[in-house]
C-alpha cells in the first residue's frame, strides 16, 4: 500500500477498533476512520467514500451484508470482512455484496495490513476483469451492429460485404465519425423507412 489510503473500520467494540486502527497506522500513515455502529452503514460509506472498508462482525447478519452492497457495490471500492464464525451462506452473502477477502476467526494487529494489501490487490484484479469484459462486449455490440448494417447495403444495393463496409467506412471518415455510430444510423434510418 504505497500511497495513503482512507480506510473505514466498522467495528462495534472499542477495544478492537483501537487494535484496528493501530494495526493499520504501523501498516502506514493511513487516513482511518471508525465506524462503531452498523445502522445507516450505506449511507455513512456513501458520505466517507473510503479507499477500503474493514468490517469487523463477530456474527454479520444478512440485514449488514444489504447495507454493505448498497454502500459499497462490488465495483467501487475493495472491501475486508473480520468475522468469528461463519457458514457458507454466509460466506456467499458476503462474496456477493462485493467483500474482496472474507477471513473467518483472524483479526490480529500483525495480520491487517497483508490482508488489506491482499484485499486491495484482488480488487484491482477484479476490476481490470471487469473493464476487459466490458470493453469485450462493447466491441461485439459494434461487430453486430456493423454487420447489421452491412447486411442492410448488401440487401438494398446488391452489393458485396467488403463494398458494404467501404461505404461505411467512407462514410465514417467523411463525418468524423466512428464506424460503428455510422453503422447505427443506417440501421435507425433503415428501421423508418420500412
Amino acid at each position: 500500500m504505497a500511497k495513503t489510503l482512507k480506510i473505514a473500520v466498522v467495528e462495534r467494540d472499542r477495544d478492537r477498533a483501537v487494535m484496528i486502527v493501530d494495526g493499520l497506522r504501523d501498516a502506514g500513515d493511513h487516513e482511518v476512520i471508525v465506524i462503531g455502529d452498523e445502522t445507516g452503514l450505506s449511507r455513512r460509506l456513501s458520505e466517507i467514500n473510503p479507499d477500503v472498508v474493514l468490517i469487523d462482525l463477530e456474527n454479520p447478519s444478512r440485514d449488514v451484508l444489504e447495507e454493505l452492497a448498497l454502500a459499497s457495490g462490488p465495483m467501487e471500492r475493495p472491501v475486508a470482512m473480520f468475522v468469528d464464525r461463519s457458514d457458507l451462506a454466509l460466506t456467499q452473502a458476503a462474496i456477493e455484496a462485493g467483500v474482496s477477502a472474507y477471513i473467518v476467526d483472524g483479526l490480529q494487529k500483525q495480520r491487517i495490513k497483508p490482508i488489506i494489501d491482499a484485499a486491495v490487490a484482488r480488487f484491482q484484479m477484479f476490476a481490470r476483469v471487469r473493464s476487459e469484459l466490458a470493453a469485450t462486449k462493447a466491441a461485439l455490440a459494434e461487430r453486430k451492429t456493423l454487420d447489421r448494417a452491412k447486411g442492410i447495403l448488401m440487401k438494398s444495393r446488391g452489393i458485396s460485404e467488403d463494398e458494404a463496409y467501404a461505404l461505411i467506412r467512407r462514410a465514417a471518415m467523411d463525418q468524423g465519425r466512428k464506424v460503428a455510430e455510422v453503422a447505427q444510423a443506417l440501421i435507425t434510418a433503415a428501421e423508418l423507412l420500412k
